[in-house]
């Protein structure tokens, strides 16, 4: 009896009794599971894809969308290694598409912009060639392309300030009439730093113009020059007071 309870477990049925469990194991995570592997041909096939399609959509102009970034735009990619360009207003005057060796330039707020990729626009002939080979934000803001193509603002902002109604204007007094108007010339001036500012980014994010530097040594205004007069459209767009009122009565 002690013999038999003490007779010993062969070599080969322990091994065999160990070693199926961790067989079982290993056939378990060899079948079931998505490999990291699997994610990432996932992904790239998906990026292929979208890239694809939006070279498709985009009539071969882009591999995201529509989005160029700056290093995949070769005269972009040009002007950044060669640095910003550094003009004042007469060596400006000369990047106006007349020289064909020289590139198109016009700058708005003293930042100048490289417009030759539309010179049906801007090189001469165009319908906005006045505004290349110069500083021309006073017309930008006020829309006349003759009188106002220059870079001086002062005295922009009357035409965002209202045009005074006599009848209201009596019953305020001296002083409630010059707090009116410190306020209406702030609000003007907000407006106008608002429009230069829109220009401002409509060629620094347009996909086909972008920065090339600054405009130097230049005045503000030309010797002897007093403070700009409004041009005649910017005057006829002016808002009437009296107006204003009896839309905001019509709004209540």
């Amino acid at each position: 009896m002690s013999e038999l309870r003490q007779r010993p477990v062969p070599r080969d049925a322990k091994s065999e009794s160990t070693s199926a469990p961790k067989a079982k194991r290993g056939d378990k995570d060899s079948s079931g599971g998505i490999s990291l592997l699997d994610v990432i041909r996932v992904i790239v096939t998906l990026v292929v894809a979208s890239c694809g399609l939006s070279y498709f959509v985009t009539s071969s102009e882009s591999f995201l969308w529509g989005y160029r970034p700056w290093f995949t735009r070769w005269p972009v990619v040009v002007s950044y290694l060669r640095g910003p360009v550094l003009l004042n207003p007469e060596q400006l005057s000369l990047y106006n598409g007349t020289d064909s060796s020289l590139p198109i330039y016009l700058a708005v707020n003293g930042t100048i912009f490289d417009v030759s990729a539309n010179p049906v626009v801007y090189g001469p002939g165009g319908s906005y060639n006045f505004f290349a080979g110069r500083d021309a934000t006073r017309a930008f803001v006020t829309g006349c392309f003759k009188e106002d193509l220059t870079p001086d603002l002062d005295g922009v902002e009357e035409m965002y300030i209202p045009i005074d109604d006599p009848e209201e204007d009596a019953k305020l007094s001296s002083r409630e009439r010059k707090l009116r108007r410190e306020q209406d010339t702030r609000k003007a001036k907000t407006i106008v730093k608002a429009q230069v500012q829109h220009w401002e980014n409509f060629f620094r994010n347009h996909k086909k113009y972008f920065e090339v530097g600054k405009v130097v040594d230049a005045p503000s205004k030309a010797p002897g020059e007093g403070k700009r007069e409004l041009c005649e459209a910017a005057k006829q767009a002016r808002p009437k007071r009296g107006e204003q009122a009896k839309g905001r009565q019509r709004n209540q």
